[in-house]
């Protein structure tokens, strides 16, 4: 019989207003690969961060036995001296730093004073080779991918003799090969005997990879399947996270009329902001209509989210040039404000750094792209601006005690309900949603997939960015296909497939070689 290596036992945390772990339990056995999986907000982080010392011991009841020892945890370097090591979603780098000099950050080689950068460069070179990744350690980390960082964080584990890696949500920024390859490396690591716990809404993945899968929902364990013994399919994994039997992950769309042309956007042309030799657009040319979803697929690094902020107030790039029409007619988009005043909103990818104030609340966030619907002579309506934030929190069921709660609390599903509530108080005609389920569970999505469906039935139109081929096939009623800055397909949703996709992305790719 395996060992068990570490046992969490009745935790339970408390916020203020909200229980956010209750009597929960986990066992995982040395040398396995366990997933834990369940809807936002459900407590996966949270059970992670106090396992790792992020909430410290006397801030929780039950109790962590690790290697068969008590441990108390007070901060996360207590954690890590025992050889667990936690990633987290966002990477922890920095970016004008070295890959060698980000590895070592805090538990730098040599003495304080004289720092050893040999020792440094070499240990790293190293295990980026052990990670397989293919850079040198000097290399600025603002010069390579999300992917590559990824590898970076892992990397950067390793050095501190990781015995149980702790992974939340590896993939959500990834592509397709990317993920395989970080999820093939950590096959190879568990061969090697190291235990990882990985926390992903990617079920696919975690069928791949998971040797055991514990169910959270709302606060509490619900069961945990075995891959030797137990059904494991996405389907069953769903019905545990959810407690029913999702039968259809997109929500039907009633037939209705497509109707004229809301936005065209034609011979768009985007120049880096920093590198302006080089062109991250390339003459591009798309349009919606209005009822229509319309989705842009690609890999990472296509251009997709180039093209959506520059089209949007131009907040990225520099030396662009085409031309925008808004029903027929040309604007000029020249600044968010603009943007917004011609009935255009755009939903970023990155909810934490551009599309929200953490540290504000909900109803500080919700109405912050309209304000002057609730401002009396440039004063904001304080009762306005919280029935607002009301209303909105009760149409996309956003899970909070109160819209006083700050964003920054909230689960990243919850998260981004309030990034869509702000662009639809906006009262748009057309939305540019970059990404909207990005790490967000399966019953949040199905939710989102009906706000869209409702905006469209509303005469709204909606261009969606998504890196989920199975999402834009499942919601878009055409499709533009994206690759190195260029449009090389179109596809109406009823024909497309992701073979088909895929088949358009490469064959440019070789076009270009």
């Amino acid at each position: 019989m395996a060992k068990i290596l570490l046992e969490m036992k009745n935790i339970t945390k408390t916020f203020p207003g909200v229980k956010a772990l209750d009597n929960v339990n986990l066992q995982v056995e040395e040398g396995e690969i366990h997933a834990l999986v369940g809807e936002n907000g459900a407590g996966k982080s949270t059970l992670m961060n106090v396992l790792s010392g992020i909430y410290p011991y006397g801030t929780y009841e039950g109790n962590i036995v690790y290697n068969g020892e008590i441990c108390q945890f007070s901060k996360i370097k207590d954690s890590e001296e025992k050889g667990i090591v936690i990633i987290h979603q966002e990477l922890a780098l920095v970016p004008y730093m070295t890959i060698g000099e980000n590895m070592f950050l805090g538990n730098e080689r040599g003495h304080k004073f004289a720092l050893n950068w040999n020792e440094t460069y070499g240990r790293a070179d190293e295990l980026l080779r052990t990670v397989g990744l293919k850079e040198s350690s000097r290399t600025l980390i603002k010069d390579i991918g999300v992917g590559k960082q990824q590898l970076v964080e892992i990397a950067k584990a390793l050095a501190k003799n990781a015995k149980l890696l702790i992974l939340d949500e590896p993939t959500a920024s990834l592509n397709e090969s990317d993920s395989k390859a970080l999820l093939d490396l950590l096959l190879k690591f568990k061969e090697q005997g190291m235990t990882s716990i990985i926390i992903s809404h990617k079920l696919n993945e975690i069928s791949y990879v998971a040797d055991k899968i514990t169910v959270i929902r709302d606060g509490s364990t619900i069961e945990t399947l075995d891959k030797k013994k137990d059904d494991i399919s996405e389907d069953r994994i769903i019905k545990g996270m959810v407690g029913r039997d999702l039968t259809d992950r997109f929500p039907k769309r009633p037939e209705q009329k497509i109707g004229d042309v809301m936005m065209e956007i034609e011979d768009w042309n985007v120049y880096h902001p920093l590198y302006t030799e080089r062109k991250v657009v390339d003459n591009v040319s798309i349009n919606v209509r209005k009822g229509e979803v319309v989705g842009i697929s690609g890999l990472m690094g296509a251009g997709r989210t180039e093209l959506a902020m520059s089209v949007f107030g131009r907040s990225y790039g520099t030396n662009i040039s085409g031309t925008v029409k808004i029903k027929g007619k040309e604007v000029q988009l020249h600044s968010v404000k603009a943007a917004i005043e011609n009935g255009l909103a755009y939903v970023t990818e990155d909810r934490k750094g551009n599309g929200l104030i953490l540290s504000n609340p909900i109803k500080i966030n919700t109405t912050l792209a309209n304000l002057k619907e609730v401002s009396k002579h440039t004063v904001i309506d304080k009762d306005k601006e919280y029935e607002v934030a009301v209303e909105y929190k009760e149409k996309l069921r956003t899970k909070c005690p109160t819209v006083e709660q700050n964003v920054g609390n909230l689960s990243g599903g919850n998260q981004q309900k309030v990034l869509l509530a702000k662009w639809m108080f906006s009262d748009p005609d057309i939305l540019i949603l970059d990404e909207p389920t990005r790490g967000i569970d399966v019953g949040a999505k199905y939710e989102i997939y009906c706000i869209i469906n409702q905006l469209v039935a509303e005469g709204k139109s909606v261009i969606m960015i998504s890196s989920e081929l199975p999402e834009v096939l499942g919601m878009c009623d055409r499709i533009y296909i994206m690759n190195e800055g260029r449009m090389v397909g179109e596809l109406s949703g009823k024909e497309a497939t992701q073979e088909l996709i895929m088949s358009h992305i490469i064959k440019s790719g070789r076009k270009e070689a």
